[in-house]
């Protein structure tokens, strides 16, 4: 159990590493992960959110009750700027419907998974982004489905229920399911945690290398602008999310909180439901994976930013 324990803090440590490195081997020699296919996604994303709900206890969600101030903002900007962002960025780019249909699928999106241990490392509110995450999740049925037909819905075909029920069956029931083991067998929960980060990201890399490697021709041809479009995506989402809490005049931990919880998308989600109900668009599922693979990386970045920003205020 000990050499797990420190196999799982490795790929904790360097997990954005991991993911690059498994991203660059898909794209560049995809038949060395062919193995792992596409329709593997949606029970891959589903052991993600067991894995979350086994973390989930009742005291996570009083911050909603205690604080619903706090989790209001910080939802409403989860669901309008990153939907907003990634619709302006397919005008401003111009993207064909498979992309753009991608891209905002990632806007749409709840929060990311790993935002949690992000705000956590930035000494951001730890209990607000847990929160956050929490209820943007449980939300995400509803106006994942809407926000995506509102904004792609004039270029693609959007099955709002369809969407609906594959949400609920890949999402909810996952982290429902796993909040209920965690209630009933705490004890060997309390044990299992330790190793989940192993599990939870040995499925977001095998989702990264399933999609990179199904579209690593097309990935090749049309890379760069889809690493610009989620770039400025991400960033720009950390950027308004920092300035929504300075301008409401939340305090610092908040505003990091909230940075990282709407830059931050739960993009295995967006590639799992770009491969359900886009199968016509192939290239839909691109935006999701690369977007996993540089969240990851910018969130590192940023919670050291904001670590090093407090240590300036000390001195």
């Amino acid at each position: 159990m000990n050499a797990l324990k420190k196999v799982t803090q490795f790929v904790s440590k360097y997990m954005a590493l991991i993911v690059i490195a498994v991203a660059a081997l898909a794209l560049f020699v995809p038949q060395s992960v062919s193995f792992i296919k596409t329709s593997y996604v949606n029970t891959l994303l589903g052991i993600v959110m067991f894995g979350m709900g086994l973390t989930l206890k009742p005291h996570d969600f009083q911050v909603v009750f205690s604080r619903p101030k706090d989790v209001l903002i910080g939802c409403a900007a989860q669901f309008t700027i990153m939907p907003l962002l990634a619709f302006l960025l397919t005008k401003a780019f111009q993207l064909p419907p498979e992309l753009a249909v991608g891209v905002i699928l990632v806007g749409t999106c709840p929060g990311g998974t790993s935002s949690n241990v992000m705000t956590y490392l930035s000494k951001g509110d730890v209990a607000l982004s847990v929160g956050m995450t929490a209820v943007s999740t449980v939300l995400a049925p509803f106006l994942t489905p809407l926000m995506t037909y509102f904004y792609a819905g004039q270029r693609v075909d959007v099955d709002m229920v369809s969407m609906f029920l594959s949400i609920v069956k890949v999402v909810i029931l996952p982290i429902a399911l796993g909040f209920l083991v965690n209630h009933f067998f705490h004890t060997f929960t309390e044990r299992a945690v330790e190793v989940l980060p192993l599990i939870s990201t040995t499925a977001i890399v095998a989702i990264v290398a399933a999609v990179v490697s199904a579209n690593s021709a097309k990935i090749m041809t049309s890379g760069l602008l889809i690493l610009a479009v989620v770039i400025l995506h991400n960033v720009l989402g950390y950027t308004l999310g920092y300035c929504v809490g300075k301008a409401l005049k939340l305090d610092t931990t908040k505003c990091r909180a909230i940075s990282i919880e709407v830059g931050m998308q739960n993009s295995g989600l967006a590639t799992s439901l770009a491969a359900a109900h886009f199968a016509q668009y192939p290239m839909a599922t691109i935006p999701g994976a690369v977007f996993s693979v540089w969240h990851n990386v910018s969130g590192a970045v940023l919670a050291n930013l904001f670590v090093r920003q407090s240590e300036r205020k000390q001195k």
